[in-house]
């Protein structure tokens, strides 16, 4: 018997789940959320059961103790010996790794040089890589990379039209985000449609960070983020794309660094700066429906109208599209933003959401659209961690069963 815990650390939460393996058995799962903002909270399942804990996270760091102490608390397992191996999710791999790999010392230099590429991500990443390694001294680490997905991507829908040395000298170019998502999301619905040989499907990943792709035949073609998870569409802090002639007009304005205005677009920016609220959807939603909040109101249809211009260019890019698949903390959970999306879209693609099967609350995937829209539009719950857990089994040669 083995037990293999798969992390995965967003921008803002630290999601995990721990499996009994052969078997791929889900001894407990949980996220801890609001990393860095002033109330957090986590939410532990085991057993059947339900637990709410609110406490603060200042930084990932606090995450991966309060995880490790959950673990043996509610006797889950009794030592941490008994955890064989960790599987982390990391952002960005650039063009050092195309599929998940063991970690040693080289493959962290590498995603320490790609901070800068991902500095919500990588740096959380690898500070949770070095609690769980700090803890777990015996276990073994796989990373698995986000950005690997992606790589199936055209050359002409990777490159910047920008100098090209600028690509082969310095590697500036399109490496997308979210790929596991986007990869376990794509299968769960061409397994949905019956795993037909042809399938159009795009998947918006709605969370703190966003993203969309278009996928076709299972292979991705195009997807919204860039070079860093910074472009692409609005998101909690971060503004997605921008004119770039607007950074040297902050500089100059505001007097400050290119640095400092780039902080401001990934850290000000999104839910939070049009809101004036928060970066959390929640609390927008909060403001909107129960004190009429105008620029709440104003975040969610920019927000809307943001996805909805990438879904609207990824149809004629796959030439048509079977199913919009939500997921990820906004995708799955909140409701109003997928009408207003769908909403936009409707006109031109003939889909309609059925209100009452939107507005319904679940774990499990399902179509919420009407059976007379020409478009399945579908909610799947994403699981990366099932994508890390599995190839961590695959890269250490641990007994999978059955």
């Amino acid at each position: 018997m083995s037990m293999i815990i798969a992390v995965n650390a967003g921008s803002s939460s630290l999601k995990f789940q721990l499996y009994k393996m052969p078997g791929y058995e889900v001894l407990v799962q949980g996220n801890v959320e609001r990393i860095g903002l002033e109330s957090g909270q986590a939410v532990i399942k085991y057993n059947g059961k339900k637990e709410v804990v609110q406490d603060v996270f200042p930084t990932h760091k606090e995450g991966v103790d309060f995880i490790l102490k959950v673990l043996l608390d509610y006797h889950i397992i009794a030592s941490l010996d008994e955890i064989e191996a960790c599987g982390h999710r990391i952002v960005h791999g650039g063009e050092y790794f195309n599929q998940s790999v063991v970690v040693d010392d080289d493959v962290v230099s590498k995603v320490e040089e790609l901070c800068e590429l991902a500095p919500l991500h990588n740096p959380a990443h690898l500070i949770g890589y070095h609690a769980f390694k700090e803890a777990l001294p015996h276990s073994r680490h796989v990373f698995a990379f986000d950005t690997a997905f992606h790589q199936t991507l055209d050359k002409e829908r990777y490159l910047y039209a920008l100098p090209y040395e600028y690509y082969t000298d310095l590697g500036v170019r399109k490496y997308g985000a979210h790929g596991l998502s986007h990869q376990y999301v794509s299968q769960q619905v061409i397994q949905h449609l019956g795993n037909p040989k042809r399938s159009r499907i795009i998947v918006c990943h709605l969370g703190n960070g966003a993203s969309i792709s278009a996928v076709e035949d299972g292979k991705c073609i195009d997807t919204s983020m860039g070079f860093t998870p910074l472009s692409g569409v609005m998101m909690g802090t971060r503004s997605g794309d921008v004119d770039p002639s607007i950074m040297p007009y902050l500089c100059k304005k505001l007097n400050k660094t290119a640095q400092e205005v780039l902080d401001i677009y990934n850290k000000k920016s999104g839910m939070l700066g049009v809101s004036g609220i928060s970066s959390d959807s929640r609390d927008v939603e909060q403001a909107l429906f129960k004190e009429g909040n105008e620029r709440a109101l104003l975040t969610g249809l920019l927000y809307a109208r943001n996805v909805s211009k990438y879904i609207g260019s990824y149809v004629m890019e796959l030439g048509g599209v079977d199913v919009i698949a939500f997921t990820a903390g906004i995708g799955e959970n909140v409701p109003y933003l997928r009408a207003l999306i769908i909403d936009d879209v409707a006109r031109a693609l003939g889909c309609h959401i059925d209100v009452a099967l939107n507005n319904q609350r679940s774990d499990e995937s399902r179509v919420i659209s009407l059976p007379s829209s020409q478009v399945e539009v579908m909610v799947v719950p994403t699981n990366e961690e099932l994508v890390i857990v599995r190839d961590t089994v695959r890269l250490l040669g641990i007994n999978e069963g059955e």
